[in-house]
């Protein structure tokens, strides 16, 4: 019975993979792939010639008796278009069916966007929580920050570069001035790892539009209560009240100060206290003189 081998791939520099990556890669019957256009452009720089075929969200399911077949007559490699398969990409249904099958799941580590940003952050890496990829609706993923907003590790997640800004001001509301970093491109030639408070890295990326991809490193709650000040101070009031004027505006000083636009100040306090913009926004002229 063959072993399905879990490959870790480049996430940018070609050279970024370990010589038992590419022996197996050469050796097994089949690699199952992402997208095998992307994975193609690195089978062929390391001259491999192995068969490919696709793996992806949308075949999974499809594709699991496939693959099974071919276990039962050799190895297999699964791949992703970068990083480690089966994190926040493919592959976990895969593994599951092979376990339960009674094939062999090993796993071939190597190059890590979360662990690459985090060790290079600068900030606490003896213990973090990964999320994955920040939930698209902004409901679902300030949820998902109050959830997180109490641990002291350090946090990690991915973002995508439309949904950058909304989601800095998601996390400026719903964590406070934290620490972070905003890592953009990897191992690539446009590689960039911003540091600073959250304030900071919304302000730069509302004056420069994000591109590329994004892996965000964001400071756990201090020992001293220093966030969670901060979280109280800017909660929303009680759902029995309205917010006040007075709460409004603190909001828009706290955002003002830490160098958002009146744009942005008020579309993210009116998105956090369920107001209308314009009312938020009138609140941000008077305040503004």
């Amino acid at each position: 019975m063959g072993t399905l081998f879990l490959v870790a791939t480049p996430i940018g520099n070609l050279e970024d993979i370990t010589m038992r990556a590419l022996r197996v890669l050469r050796e097994v019957r089949l690699i199952a792939a992402e997208d095998t256009r992307h994975t193609q452009r690195l089978l062929s720089h390391y001259q491999i010639t192995t068969h490919s075929i696709s793996y992806h969200e949308h075949n999974k399911l499809a594709r699991l008796d496939a693959i099974l077949a071919a276990l039962a007559e050799g190895d297999v490699a699964l791949v992703s278009d970068a990083g480690t398969p089966g994190v926040s990409d493919p592959g976990y249904e895969l593994v599951c069916a092979c376990i339960a099958a009674g094939f062999t799941v090993t796993p071939v580590p190597g190059p890590s966007a979360p662990v690459a940003a985090l060790t290079a952050s600068g900030l606490p890496s003896d213990r973090f929580i990964f999320v994955g990829f920040l939930p698209r609706q902004g409901g679902e993923r300030r949820s998902l920050l109050a959830e997180l907003a109490p641990l002291t590790v350090s946090l990690v997640c991915f973002e995508a570069p439309h949904r950058l800004i909304e989601a800095l001001e998601d996390i400026q509301a719903t964590l406070g001035a934290r620490q972070m970093v905003v890592a953009k491109d990897l191992t690539k030639r446009f590689e960039d790892l911003r540091r600073g408070s959250v304030g900071d890295l919304l302000a730069h990326f509302q004056a420069n539009p994000p591109r590329g991809e994004y892996t965000l490193v964001i400071a756990g709650q201090t020992a001293s209560g220093e966030h969670k000040r901060e979280r109280r101070r800017l909660s929303a009031p009680s759902s029995d009240a309205p917010p006040t004027t007075e709460a409004i505006a603190e909001r828009l000083r706290h955002l003002r100060d830490a160098g958002q636009s009146g744009s942005a100040a008020a579309r993210s306090v009116a998105r956090e206290l369920g107001l209308q913009k314009s009312v938020v926004y009138a609140i941000w002229l008077e305040l503004n003189g």
